[in-house]
């Protein structure tokens, strides 16, 4: 049987030192399988986004293991963890992080630079897909500002989904949206992954949108209970 395109084995991570030390995630172990699409629910505070930057490398543990797709996060070099995100990972925030300066195209297309495998040529092509994907394709040339909440959004994620990593992580990606728009935002993230066979682990304190999900895990105090 393959392993899990996900694995987390004993992992905690703390900030701060001493007697200030605060335990944002405590004991974690946690299998996700390629294709799977979980959701982690729980109160502001209680570890969620933690456990997803840890997941996706952003974030190193104090101690334990995270495996992606069966290599050790926690064995790499700062130096070579870019790479690895690169192949391995897409990720959705909040707060969109467009840069304003560049249009819908070139945020996008700017996650492929720079590259020695990909032509210029095959990079518009890619570019070009993702956003027809999100139904962006018309709007490539305006700038953020130019773009509502809920169409930055689908920019983020076709920037996300460039690349076409296995894995998927969104961080609230409804948080700064009104429910109607936040409804259609998940809706592309799930059947854009459904097509694509894509992992997907979304953080979020909102519970309707975990009809999205095949699993659904709580938080509290750092623990999944």
């Amino acid at each position: 049987m393959a392993n899990p395109i996900i694995q987390l084995e004993d992992v905690n991570k703390e900030f701060g030192r001493g007697k200030k030390t605060v335990a944002a995630l405590r004991h974690i172990n946690l299998d996700i399988e390629q294709g799977e699409f979980v959701a982690v629910v729980g109160p502001s505070g209680c570890g969620k986004s933690t456990l997803l930057h840890v997941m996706a490398g952003l974030e190193q543990p104090t101690s334990g293991r995270v495996l992606l797709d069966a290599v050790d996060v926690t064995l790499i070099g700062e130096r070579d963890l870019p790479k690895l995100r690169g192949q391995k990972i897409g990720f959705v925030f909040q707060a969109f992080l467009l840069i304003e300066d560049l249009t819908a195209y070139e945020n996008v297309e700017a996650v492929l630079w720079p590259s020695e495998e990909l032509t210029k040529e095959k990079q518009e092509q890619m570019t070009l897909e993702v956003l027809r994907e999100v139904d962006m394709l018309e709007r490539r040339d305006h700038f953020p500002r130019q773009m509502s909440g809920g169409e930055q959004q689908r920019v983020a994620i076709a920037r996300a989904l460039v690349n076409r990593p296995p894995i998927l992580f969104c961080d609230e990606p409804t948080g700064n949206l009104d429910s109607k728009i936040g409804e259609t935002i998940m809706k592309y993230i799930s059947d854009l992954a459904r097509s694509k066979g894509m992992t997907v682990v979304l953080v979020t304190h909102n519970e309707s949108l975990t009809k999205f999900a095949q699993r659904v895990l709580s938080m509290k105090d750092g623990a999944i209970r």
